[in-house]
């Protein structure tokens, strides 16, 4: 049973879901919108809001927590481009918009972008 057990495995062990949701995260910051499917979206999007909360305080300890999961350029975006949009704003800055099934396998697709 899987009672109080977080998060979906996606079909991936640990270092690959980690991986999976940091290159999910640099692709959002860097494009602001991705096609995903939609569990990949619905995982990805509490990690990002909690990345955008910690780039509007812009503090040496926030740049360094964000700056352990994700590369230099998209640090520099998060805080500067993307957290300045959401200063005024708590919470909610991503939605997650369903689309319908992918054609080769059937799997429901979403899109996630900044709002």
């Amino acid at each position: 049973m899987r009672h109080l057990k977080r998060g979906r495995k996606l079909h991936r062990e640990s270092a690959q879901r980690g991986a999976l949701m940091k290159a999910l995260m640099v692709a959002l910051i860097d494009h602001g919108k991705i096609r995903t499917t939609e569990a990949k979206a619905k995982e990805l999007r509490p990690a990002i809001e909690k990345m955008v909360t910690r780039a509007r305080a812009k503090t040496v300890q926030n740049v360094r927590l964000v700056r352990r999961t994700l590369p230099d350029t998209s640090t520099k975006k998060l805080f500067d481009d993307i957290a300045a949009r959401y200063r005024d704003r708590n919470g909610g800055y991503t939605r997650v918009v369903k689309l319908g099934s992918r054609r080769s396998d059937g799997s429901r697709m979403a899109s996630i972008e900044f709002v």
